[in-house]
């Protein structure tokens, strides 16, 4: 594991959101009114702290050039507010405006903007253009909103501005930090988005563990969210794969210190439903390519777990929590699952396993996930269920 003694001058991502083409994923702003002549803010919740600030934002899907013509950073308030004094202007280059290169992201200019580990940063952007194709991570668990023209400067959102169902056009927050800190990122499918959770509370597991670990008296350890929803290991379909986004999403990520692996689930699943029809034929639409078997499975994580270790991360795996009750659950892929698992637990390929399944699974029906810890659906955890997930995780294996 890399060593960071020069921390001063060392940016470290103490938050993150894998971009996503608008039309590859959940549909969230399908019917929603074009991105133009708009501001968009949006609210995320750091994990860790530091002294200044700066924002990727991108354009990596856009068709088009993006044209950001004004950008704020500031301490969020309830409702969408900016506290009064902790406004700062965003410049790239030392210009107020930029324009983005389709296909690219860009990173604001370091503003003098302090941060607390978990505070939260209000980020607006004004879009004086049309934005053709919107790179954005669907859904966002927090609101936003599009207020009409340049309110980059607003004190709150006016009467008239509307909500933004999506993570649009920023993946990304990085700080200098004031001490020797790392990145854990965590890389997977909606179990590690967050799907189930309460939108706007900070529960899916990932932030619970950042809040876990900000707690610590011990090095920093900030958290960066590669989940995507619907995603799968080896084959793309809602969002690229894990193996084609992973040195974007992963490697790329400055600080990079941890890697926790928590995928494979939809692989499987999808792989083993049925295609002949029936109610879950227009879903399936979404995931192309070849069904893969537990083997196929396995392969991924070796490579994703090598690829690391290249760059110096210790890496983490988690098992992959049951599913039976959930519309894509067949005994051939509960069969699948528990074989990945027993090679994640026993491979000796990783530095540690978060075992999830056992912490899940209901002891009397262990394919399916305990009553209390499910959204309802059979699949995705709720409040209780992921704060169970972040809890079970030993801290030290974190350093």
């Amino acid at each position: 594991m890399t060593t960071r003694t020069n921390h001063a001058e060392s940016w470290v991502r103490t938050w993150g959101a894998s971009p996503q083409a608008a039309h590859d994923g959940l549909g969230s702003l399908d019917g929603h009114p074009p991105l133009a002549d708009v501001t968009l803010r949006q609210v995320v919740r750091v994990s860790g702290g530091g002294r200044r600030t700066r924002v990727r934002f991108t354009n990596e899907y856009g068709t088009a050039p993006l044209t950001i013509g004004a950008a704020r950073v500031g301490l969020a308030t309830p409702g969408g507010g900016v506290r009064p004094g902790s406004e700062h202007v965003l410049t790239f280059s030392g210009a107020p405006a930029v324009t983005v290169p389709a296909g690219a992201p860009i990173l604001s200019d370091p503003a003098d903007l302090p941060l607390p580990a978990l505070a939260e940063l209000s980020i607006s952007l004004y879009l004086p253009g049309r934005v053709e194709t919107c790179t954005c991570h669907d859904p966002a668990l927090e609101t936003g909103w599009t207020i009409p023209g340049d309110a980059v400067a607003a004190p709150a959102p006016p009467e008239n501005a509307g909500t933004l169902p999506v993570r649009a056009l920023i993946s990304a927050v990085e700080l200098l930090a004031d001490a020797p800190a790392e990145t854990v990122v965590v890389v997977g499918d909606s179990r590690a988005d967050g799907a189930g959770s309460t939108p706007g509370a900070h529960h899916s597991w990932p932030e619970l563990l950042a809040a876990r670990l900000a707690g610590r008296d011990t090095a920093a350890r900030y958290v960066s969210n590669q989940g995507i929803s619907g995603n799968r290991l080896l084959n793309d379909g809602i969002g690229a794969s894990v193996l084609a986004r992973f040195d974007r999403d992963v490697l790329a990520t400055p600080g990079l210190g941890h890697v926790v692996l928590s995928v494979g689930g939809n692989d499987l699943g999808v792989s083993f439903a049925s295609r002949d029809g029936g109610p879950l034929a227009g879903f399936l639409e979404m995931f192309p390519g070849a069904p893969v078997t537990a083997e196929d499975v396995i392969a991924g994580h070796r490579q994703l777990a090598a690829r690391a270790r290249d760059r110096g991360a210790r890496v983490h795996a988690t098992t992959i929590a049951p599913f039976e009750g959930a519309e894509i659950y067949t005994p051939e892929g509960e069969r699948a699952r528990r074989a990945v698992n027993a090679w994640i637990r026993t491979g000796g390929a990783f530095d540690t396993v978060l075992d999830f399944d056992a912490v899940w699974r209901d002891p009397d029906r262990p394919a399916r996930i305990r009553a209390d810890f499910h959204a309802g659906d059979h699949l995705h955890g709720n409040d209780a269920g992921y704060r169970a997930l972040a809890d079970s995780i030993d801290l030290s294996s974190f350093g």
